[in-house]
């Protein structure tokens, strides 16, 4: 799931999976952190999932999968947009 909130000047973008799956680590890597595995770690959380927020300027438009443990890359199910790569993008 993905939730943002917005002011004039910046959008907050939330990444959240629950806790269930994937087992292990997992973080969320995009051009938003030159896709840097292990720069956005989803934290676990009260409300039964984990998740990481990033800033980005209103408009932007920006690819990111997630990578579990082991190597396992995989996109977020809640997102139906996807390029010719099979990355998630969002507007």
């Amino acid at each position: 799931m993905i939730r943002m909130s917005r002011t004039a000047d910046r959008v907050k973008v939330t990444f959240a999976l629950p806790l269930e799956g994937p087992a292990g680590r997992c973080s969320v890597v995009g051009d938003f952190n030159e896709w840097i595995p292990g720069s956005h770690e989803l934290r676990k959380r009260t409300n039964g999932t984990r998740s990481a927020t990033v800033t980005v300027p209103p408009g932007t438009r920006f690819r990111f999968r997630y990578l579990g443990e082991d190597g396992n890359w995989f996109n977020d199910p809640d997102v139906e947009h996807r390029d010719g790569a099979d990355n998630v993008v969002v507007v």
